[in-house]
């Protein structure tokens, strides 16, 4: 679990190079929602700092001698209270593995002033849904997508449907598709409890997205944001139990 954010955040910056870390401490320094910019130059400085001081988020280079950016990532996920993470790398080879370590947004070097203003929002964004209000619901995971050769992180609750390419997975969001490397039944096991079914064996839905359910000489579909999906014969019972199911939780998008 998270922590709840303190009124400014307390920021700490890891990166071994001194230019680039000075440079993501003056931005983040520049911000008002910011109240505090620590700095380390090792992944075993970055842990030192977290014993000592309550930190809000780390914003960590991944390539770095001894302890990378990485297993510092895979370390502070084992705090009991941890601290939001944020990436900043040259490469874009790891967006996948934040993924499975929870990171909140991962910039690119050089880092633009309005990206860390971005990850900064989306920090105190994750902190809000974790504090369970009826108004923020559950929390609501995000997942690296590649943009014109930039990466970016697209929330769960914007994703209507998905769809089986290979080793890939299509998300389906109402601004558009997104490609990105993740098997659809790791998708199916993680999300499960976020009220996403699966329909057939290449497509898994939001349930709370479905607006119609049509049943045509035993064949069944489901309409989501105007597209309709068809459902195969061994799912179909699985999906109705699902849609019958009373439902306690609050929507998140």
């Amino acid at each position: 679990m998270s922590r709840a954010p303190l009124p400014g955040l307390t920021a700490l910056v890891v990166d071994d190079e001194a230019p680039a870390r000075n440079e993501v401490a003056w931005l983040l320094d520049q911000d008002d929602r910011v109240s505090r910019v620590l700095t380390a130059s090792s992944g075993t400085a970055a842990l030192a700092a977290l014993e000592r001081e309550q930190i809000d988020v780390v914003f960590s280079d991944i390539a770095m001698p001894g302890l990378d950016g990485m297993a510092l990532a895979r370390v502070i996920r084992r705090f009991a209270e941890r601290p939001r993470v944020v990436f900043v790398t040259a490469y874009d080879t790891h967006a996948v593995d934040a993924f499975d370590l929870d990171a909140v947004d991962y910039l690119m070097k050089p880092v633009r002033p309005e990206r860390i203003g971005e990850a900064v929002r989306r920090c105190l964004a994750s902190a809000d849904r974790e504090t369970g209000t009826p108004e923020t619901g559950e929390s609501d995971e995000t997942i690296p997508v590649e943009l014109g050769g930039v990466t970016r992180f697209i929330p769960r609750s914007e994703i209507r449907w998905v769809q089986a390419q290979g080793d890939y997975a299509r998300l389906h969001t109402p601004s558009g598709s997104h490609l990105v490397r993740i098997p659809l039944a790791t998708l199916e096991d993680r999300w499960a409890e976020a009220g996403f079914v699966r329909i057939h064996r290449s497509t898994l839905v939001s349930t709370r997205h479905i607006s119609e359910v049509h049943n045509d000489g035993g064949r069944c579909s489901v309409v989501v944001d105007g597209t309709e999906l068809q459902v195969s014969r061994r799912h179909t019972r699985a999906l109705r139990t699902t849609l019958l199911r009373p439902r306690t939780d609050s929507v998140d998008g």
